[in-house]
């Protein structure tokens, strides 16, 4: 398939299957960084709800960076991966004290805020400031390798991020990439969602038995009050997993003890 041809069907999967969305209809930088952590190994539907919490009671970049990590935790909890909440607190908090409120707009500033990689860089940079940059996230390789590389195994990054640039649309790179999103979603329904010939594919492990749900009781259990170590341990009810996670989200920076007292970072 020739660029032509695919930039054409692209754009007729957009006009079949847009999907409204707060970040879509709102691209301030804030929001779109907020969506791009959240929608880090969480599917949109559950995103959306959690997304419009979040920008109520933290409406801002100063508002979040003003705010207390246990109380951004409390906001964020089902989400699941806390570490994603606590660097979008810290990233709040280098925004207004290293950019003095005022949103980076380079990739190489993004890059330096907790949490974000390139890719979230270019995301930021696509959605808020229409710039046409390449980046390189799920639905993206779903559609390209779907149509590029359908007899391929351990597709690097580097040879579809070229194939993403030459095919990236200039002129209108945001709504480009909001109709390559979609449209992979909608592969990924149709089971077409190949993306185990990246050679970066990790396959997510299972949460139920992991240490990341009892990390994930853990955190549920300190959003409401502080507690004992004996006195949480029971609460979880976890066999030996209760220990490494436990000893995770300490090292993490989530949990913290004061005076015997085991309690969200504040």
């Amino acid at each position: 398939m020739n660029t032509t041809d695919f930039q054409e069907l692209v754009w007729d999967k957009a006009r079949e299957l847009y999907r409204e969305m707060p970040w879509r209809q709102d691209t301030r930088p804030y929001y779109v960084l907020v969506s791009e952590i959240m929608l880090q190994q969480t599917q949109v539907d559950r995103v959306i709800p959690k997304f419009e919490s979040f920008i109520a009671t933290f409406p801002d970049v100063e508002t979040l960076a003003q705010a207390s990590l246990a109380d951004v935790l409390q906001l964020w909890s089902g989400l699941g991966y806390n570490r994603r909440a606590k660097f979008l607190h810290e990233a709040a908090k280098k925004i207004v004290n290293d950019f003095s409120g005022t949103f980076p707009d380079t990739q190489a500033e993004l890059v330096t805020l907790p949490g974000v990689g390139v890719n979230t860089a270019g995301a930021i940079l696509t959605y808020s400031f229409n710039t046409p940059i390449a980046f390189i996230e799920t639905n993206v390789r779903t559609v390209y390798f779907y149509h590029f590389f359908e007899d391929s195994s351990d597709v690097s990054d580097r040879d579809l991020k070229e194939l993403v640039e030459a095919t990236i649309d200039q002129e209108n790179p945001r709504e480009w990439y909001w109709a390559i999103m979609d449209y992979g979603s909608y592969l990924k329904r149709q089971g077409a969602g190949r993306n185990d010939k990246s050679r970066h594919y990790r396959k997510q492990s299972a949460l139920k038995g992991s240490i990341r749900e009892v990390r994930g009781q853990i955190i549920r259990e300190l959003t409401s009050k502080d507690m004992e170590l004996e006195s949480l341990r029971q609460a979880v009810n976890a066999d030996e997993r209760f220990v490494d996670a436990l000893a995770g989200l300490s090292k993490d920076g989530l949990v913290k003890e004061t005076d015997g007292q085991l309690h969200l970072a504040r």
